[in-house]
């Protein structure tokens, strides 16, 4: 537990205002602000749910906007199992077409999203997980949420402990800020024209 409370130190250095707590589960929760001012929150995800397939770590970003946008609510889950408790692509009604990939990938929104937002959200997705590090995109009024993998568990604990190890002592800053620079791309595709920006962090 004192392990899983360090996971995340590596973050302090790139928030500014940088807050932490703990979940119920004794990973750590941390909070701050990216460059741009806007609020962001990171956890982590332990995922032991899918049999014959090693346990994994995902690093959940959630940046929220300073205002509600006017928008519709829309994102994409990559290699969907229906295992994913954690998913918010799960919970919209609307199913939509997913942009052509070498992986299997759902895309489901809440029924707003006009068929040119479609179009440029698929576009956009279709980039994004081609980083096969990305597990869930999503895209809200309020917020945008990334899912990253941060780390995979290791082979002998889960194969004969039935445990889910995770060989790192903590998340690297770069993985964690690829994944605020990913979620931050993804918050501006519709007024960027489908051109997200490169973000500095802090």
């Amino acid at each position: 537990m004192q392990q899983r409370g360090c996971l995340l130190d590596e973050a302090h250095g790139l928030l500014s205002e940088p807050g932490i707590s703990m979940a119920a589960d004794e990973f750590p929760i941390v909070t701050g602000r990216i460059g741009d001012g806007r609020r962001v929150r990171l956890e982590l995800i332990a995922d032991t749910m899918v049999t014959r397939r090693l346990p994994q770590l995902w690093l959940k970003v959630t940046l929220f906007e300073g205002a509600l946008r006017d928008g519709p609510s829309l994102g994409a889950l990559a290699r969907p199992t229906g295992s994913e408790y954690y998913s918010l692509v799960h919970g919209f009604a609307e199913w939509m077409r997913p942009p052509e990939m070498d992986m299997s990938l759902l895309m489901r929104g809440d029924g707003r999203a006009t068929a040119e937002q479609v179009a440029i959200a698929g576009r956009h997705f279709q980039r994004l997980f081609a980083d096969k590090k990305v597990k869930e995109a999503v895209i809200t009024a309020k917020a945008t949420r990334l899912v990253y993998q941060a780390s995979q568990g290791e082979r002998a604990a889960h194969m004969f402990l039935r445990q889910a190890r995770f060989s790192l002592e903590t998340v690297p800053a770069a993985t964690i800020t690829q994944a605020i620079v990913l979620a931050a791309g993804l918050s501006t595709i519709y007024s960027e024209a489908d051109r997200p920006p490169v973000l500095q962090v802090a």
